[in-house]
This record gives structure tokens, sequence and C-alpha cells, in this order.
């Protein structure tokens, strides 16, 4: 027995052998061991801290490969046994493939657990784009795998110096071809991180205004206020202004109103007090100014200016449907007349002097009010 445990076998004795494999088998439990618990210690931990370095890890520990873990107890037990330098290079290079793809691995597990997380807090507080977040987690994965499969065809003798340039020289020759895809993929990529917008904001784009429903690798699609989508291109959106009213603290409001000529000037001098009164009356908006601005054709022009606390559409228009209501009722009772278009002619008599034109009737073209006679 004992001669036979000292035969040789592969410039190893068999006692050698078997020593070397006992090693491999015990590693390779033990790994596996260590595995199992701290996946499970650190899955408990994680699942009431969601979103921390305990679910990540236990993320990573449950993708850890057997196979890794055997490649490792074999590389550990080739450092016991002394191998033909063939056979040593020919395990050495599968062991350490094996390493750089679980590497890959847990590189690709890594960038989805960051973006999958700020997805969540940023969909949360602000709607970013969404798809083209994910895009550039796309983009980072396959990244890593390309170095991991260079790195490997590196290992194995394959010469990537020259692979890498070829590779460079068919880059040029694709991004001269598809300039205006690339073009709109960084325009995607500035959308992001300079955000300008995001989803579910309202925006105006060359006289097209809607909401932001969707951003892409190639374009932005907002939904029209009349219904319909209106797809953009995203380095064309990028080149024009854009006015984003989602993100208006407050609604300055300027409108003008006008009243008869002949409104006595004690009431002209108290429109604005009333008008200060009815604004002032809406928990939403706050009173600028309210000014006599000019002697118009055929009015007495007023112009008011008064700021709603909220960027809210809906909201401007009640309150000014409110407001224009209380206008119209308050100058009711004051006996204030609204100015409309109207024009007055004077008609000359045959035979009458030029100077007595002054005394003939006013005739006006607008409607006719009670009292007036033809």
């Amino acid at each position: 027995m004992g001669d036979l445990l000292n035969a040789a076998f592969a410039r190893n004795t068999l006692r050698e052998w078997l020593l070397a494999i006992a090693t491999m088998v015990l590693v390779a439990l033990v790994l596996s061991a260590a595995r199992t618990i701290l996946a499970g210690r650190a899955g408990a931990y994680g699942t009431r801290r969601p979103g921390g370095a305990a679910e990540l890890l236990a993320l990573l520990l449950r993708r850890t490969w057997t196979l890794f873990i055997a490649a490792v107890a074999v590389d550990g037990a080739m450092f016991m046994l002394p191998l033909p330098d063939r056979a040593a290079h020919a395990v050495a290079a599968a062991a350490t493939i094996v390493i750089l793809l679980q590497v890959g691995v847990w590189g690709s597990e890594v960038i989805s657990f960051v973006i999958a997380r700020h997805i969540t807090r940023r969909t949360t507080l602000d709607a970013v784009g969404v798809t083209t977040v994910s895009a550039l987690g796309v983009i980072a994965k396959v990244t890593l795998f390309a170095v991991v499969v260079l790195l490997a065809l590196d290992n194995v003798g394959v010469r990537v110096t020259a692979l890498v340039a070829g590779l460079g020289i068919g880059g040029i020759a694709v991004g001269l071809a598809a300039q205006s895809v690339l073009g709109d993929l960084f325009a995607a990529f500035a959308i992001v991180l300079d955000k300008p917008f995001l989803l579910g904001d309202l925006i105006v784009v060359n006289q097209h205004q809607g909401t932001v429903e969707h951003i892409g690798l190639k374009t932005t699609r907002i939904r029209s206020v009349s219904g319909e989508e209106i797809v953009f291109s995203n380095a064309e959106l990028l080149k024009n202004q854009i006015h984003n009213y989602k993100r208006m603290y407050e609604r300055r409001v300027a409108f003008s109103l006008g009243v008869t000529y002949d409104t006595p000037s004690e009431t002209l001098a108290r429109v604005p007090t009333m008008l200060e009164e009815i604004i002032a009356r809406q928990p939403q908006a706050r009173f600028a100014r309210a000014h006599f601005k000019t002697y118009g054709d055929f009015a007495l022009r007023f112009e008011i200016v008064y700021y709603v606390t909220s960027p809210d559409y809906r909201l401007f228009m009640d309150i000014q449907h409110a407001i224009n209501l209380d206008i119209h009722r308050r100058f009711a009772e004051e006996g204030i007349e609204f100015a409309y278009p109207t024009q007055t002619v004077y008609v000359m008599g045959r035979g009458a002097r030029p100077d007595t034109a002054a005394t003939a009737a006013p005739v006006s073209n607008g409607p006719a009010r009670a009292g007036d006679r033809a």
C-alpha cells in the first residue's frame, strides 16, 4: 500500500494527488457553505432595509456560480501539485476564464442594482426619463463584458491589440454612417443629465404645447393639449427654446378692461380700489396693481395685474372666472358701463353750412339703447 501511495503520476505521487483532491473538495465545501449562510443572513437584513449594501451582497452571493467555486478550489490545489507546463497553463487559463466571467456577472448585477435603485428614487421624486437611464445601464453592461472578453482572449494567447485596432476602425465607419442616430443618443444623455424637462412636465416647443410622455434614446414624445402625440428628435428638440411650465412657481396674470367715456371721474378714481378688493377675495391670488392706463378709441382702459400662487392652469382659469363674475356684479351695482366699439356719425342736411354740422344729431353703429331716438 505504501508503494502505491508513493507511486509517481504526472510528476506527483498518489499521496500528493489524493491530498490535493481532498484539499480541493474541502475548499469547495467551505466556500459553498459560506455562500449559503452569508446569502441567507444578508438577504434577511436586506429585506428589513431594502436598497442597501446587505441586499446587494445577498444578490451577489446568489449569483455566485458553483463553477466559480470549483475553479477557485482547483486553482488553490494547483499550488500543491507541480504539473507539466502545458497542463498547468491549460488549467490556469480555464480557471482564469471562469473567474473573469464570474466577475463580469457580479459587475452586471451591481450595475442593474444601482440603476434600479436610481430609477425607483428618481421616479418618485421627479419622474426622470426611465427608458434612457435603463439604456445607460445596458451600455455599461456591454462595455463591462467587452472588457471581460478581451481579457479572456488575451489570457488564452489571442493578440488583442490587433483586434482592438480593427474594432476601432470599424467603429469609426459605423459612427460616420450613423451620425444622426448617435446625435440623438447623446442628446438623450444630455436630457437625462441636465434635466431641462421630466416626464409629466408641460412644455412648449415651436408653438407645440403638451405633456412629456416618453424620453427615449432617439425621440421624445409629448401629448398635445388637443390630444395627438407629437414626436421630436432628441437632437432637434435641444436646438429649440423649451418653455417648461411645470417649473413655474407662480403665474403672472395681466388683463385689461374698458369703461365708457361718460363715467364720472370720481367713479374712475374708485375703480382700482374695487378691483383690488375683488382680487384680494381669492385665497390663491395676490394683487399687484390696477391703473387707469389710457384713453382708447371708444373706452377708458384700465390695466390689472395679479399673481396666482400656483402654476396650475386650471386653478388660474377658476380664479379668473370668479374675478370676472365679481367685476361684472360690482360694476352693475356701481352703475359703471363696459365700453364696446362704437362710432358716431354727424349728418349734415342739404343746404346746411359746414359749421352747423356740430349741432346735428349723432348716429351710432353700435347696439341701440333704450331711449335712443332714430
